[in-house]
């Protein structure tokens, strides 16, 4: 059996890129740092592409060659230090798959997330039963132990909404996310008032984009969109799909995905609207399953 895939954190991505930006203002190639210090050239790329993290002496070697100041030593051996850190993600690290630990790690670490869905409510703001129901009928493989393990990971991803300083939220998403009842009349009830109360938070914005809105540009796959409150950690696209977890953290990239979040807000009802529309919906469904 493999190993579990090295989870990447917010850190290990700041030290491999402090490193990189270290060696090309050193103007070394990476064969160059092979050649003079003996460090692997594969090695040497998995650090520098954050994943791995350098052993101590690998660090202090890479320190020597690029000729690095004690400050700025000391600051990459501490982010060396606590790039493995995962906080509560340490109670399951069986039971998540690296890449949506990575996901978890960043989004924990965020500014500022924008997510758009076309199909589900978003997990930050989804209630236990809808977690749930939400993860056996997507996952239809997965262990009871394996489905509880996600609705507590995602129970606890929303603690970051009620922290003192909150995780500032938009969520876009389809109105189709609304008509699909998920769980039965009852769950999906829940969940729809449990949408509106959590939309009435300062620091949470819902909109809804109708049917009438006709073809846009989210229709393709929903996506979530990671900021982060330091400016040199740059922001990253998130897209879980059949095909996989993917992360894109390209310029360009990047702003692609922006620019259609802009579009989708532009195209969507709004705050006050989308909370309406959701109350409504609510009401006008059956107490029962």
């Amino acid at each position: 059996m493999s190993a579990k895939k090295p989870t990447r954190t917010l850190r290990m991505r700041r030290l491999a890129a402090e490193l990189r930006r270290l060696r090309e203002s050193a103007d070394l190639s990476r064969e160059d740092v092979t050649e003079a210090t003996r460090i692997n050239a594969s090695t040497l790329y998995r650090i520098e592409s954050a994943q791995t993290r350098p052993q101590v002496r690998t660090l202090h070697t890479l320190c020597d060659l690029y000729r690095v100041d004690d400050g700025k030593r000391s600051e990459l051996l501490a982010l060396t230090k606590d790039s493995g850190k995962q906080g509560w993600l340490e109670t399951y690290p069986s039971e998540l798959p690296a890449e949506y630990t990575n996901y978890i790690l960043f989004e924990s670490e965020a500014r500022t997330v924008r997510n758009y869905e076309s199909l589900f409510v978003p997990g930050l703001l989804q209630t236990e039963d809808y977690a749930r129901a939400v993860i056996r009928g997507t996952l239809p493989l997965a262990t009871d132990e394996q489905v509880e393990a996600r609705v507590r990971a995602r129970l606890q991803r929303q603690e970051l909404l009620h922290k003192p300083e909150p995780l500032r939220f938009r969520a876009v998403v389809d109105e189709a996310v609304l008509h699909r009842v998920v769980g039965g009349q009852r769950v999906m009830r829940e969940q729809l008032l449990h949408l509106a109360t959590m939309a009435r938070l300062p620091h949470v914005e819902l909109q809804v984009i109708r049917f009438e809105a006709g073809a846009h540009p989210g229709m393709p796959g929903s996506f979530v969109l990671i900021d982060f409150p330091d400016l040199a950690d740059p922001a990253v696209v998130y897209i879980d799909s059949m095909a996989g977890d993917l992360f894109l953290e390209g310029e360009v990239e990047v702003d692609r995905y922006s620019l259609i979040m802009e579009h989708l807000v532009g195209v969507a009802l709004s705050p006050e609207q989308s909370r309406r529309l959701v109350g409504d919906l609510a009401a006008g469904m059956m107490e029962g399953s």
